[in-house]
């Protein structure tokens, strides 16, 4: 198979083309366990996606301008956010490749990251980070010593908080031109798309036939956020 199956460009291509004028068209997807736990504890890094289910997590990944992902899963995980699942392009065939992007306030994404250093290395797009504004000497040196490795850093308005971040960045990405983000993680990330007034779209989840036990991370849904 060389293009993404019809049951997600079917799913999808009706948002793609009219997205919201103030923010992307967010499509949030993520694997977890039987008992609903996306991370085992501490939020270390769990294998809850198989193959055919990673198949389609890197078709899906296509069909959006954007991948976001929080500071805590990139230092983790330190994830690709890439394609490289999918089997080899056709030729003279240009297969879409999505932004990475890292919900970041504090700037703690680590320079040294697989995101900077295939950017680096030209086998990958430029990260942008979302971050509040430098606000001491240690904030403005980790924003030198990111921008010098080669990612973007949008900054969030002044007095958007943890807890009221999630619009601001969606209406940031939006005015970048991003017309469809894919939400991949990690928990607070989760959580705080399920918090926001209405700002998720489309939900896919995969489940593993596993166990994690209580000490795994899991998510919540805020009551009348779904229907």
């Amino acid at each position: 198979m060389s293009e993404a199956p019809s049951y997600l460009t079917t799913l999808l291509a009706p948002y793609a083309a009219a997205p919201p004028p103030a923010r992307p068209h967010v499509t949030l997807t993520f694997a977890q366990s039987l008992d609903g736990k996306i991370a085992g504890p501490g939020g270390a890094q769990l294998i809850l996606s198989g193959a055919e289910s990673m198949l389609m997590t890197h078709w899906l990944r296509t069909q959006h301008d954007a991948i976001i992902i929080g500071v805590g899963t990139a230092i983790n995980d330190d994830p690709q956010l890439n394609t490289r699942h999918l089997p080899p392009a056709l030729p003279g065939e240009r297969r879409h490749v999505p932004r990475p992007v890292v919900l970041d306030r504090s700037l703690r994404l680590p320079p040294t990251c697989k995101l900077l250093k295939n950017f680096a290395a030209g086998t990958g797009r430029r990260p942008w980070v979302i971050a509040a504004a430098p606000a001491d000497a240690g904030s403005r040196a980790r924003y030198d010593l990111l921008t010098a490795a080669g990612a973007k850093v949008l900054l969030l308005p002044e007095g958007s908080s943890d807890a009221n971040r999630t619009e601001p960045a969606l209406a940031l990405l939006r005015a970048q031109g991003v017309r469809t983000l894919m939400v991949e993680g990690g928990a607070r990330v989760i959580a705080s798309f399920f918090g926001a007034a209405r700002c998720v779209d489309t939900i896919l989840v995969t489940t593993a036939p596993r166990l994690v036990g209580p000490a795994g991370v899991g998510y919540s849904v805020p009551e009348g956020q779904v229907r």
